[in-house]
């Protein structure tokens, strides 16, 4: 099987990965989502993502940050300057 296509998720510090099965189990306690352990065929793919996609959003909070910049030509006007970013884990 190539690089590629290989598919699963990996914690990338193995001892951290009873704290996000934790965390996962909580989140979708938190938004409803009826997670068991073990076998979860029964849920919707939009359930799964609300999930992960939950998770990611407590974990990063905030991906995008505005500031006002003042313009260097005149005095006294400024702009909005979003600045967007990712992180990877």
């Amino acid at each position: 099987m190539s690089q590629s296509s290989k598919t699963g998720n990996k914690v990338n510090v193995p001892e951290a990965k009873g704290a996000m099965n934790k965390f996962k189990y909580e989140v979708a306690n938190e938004i409803g989502v009826p997670l068991k352990d073990g076998y979860n065929g029964d849920l919707t793919s939009a359930q799964n993502g609300y999930v992960g996609g939950y998770m990611v959003k407590n974990i990063y909070p905030e991906r995008n940050k505005e500031f006002l910049r003042n313009l260097r030509s005149c005095d006294g006007h400024a702009y909005a300057v979003t600045y967007s970013y990712c992180v990877a884990i």
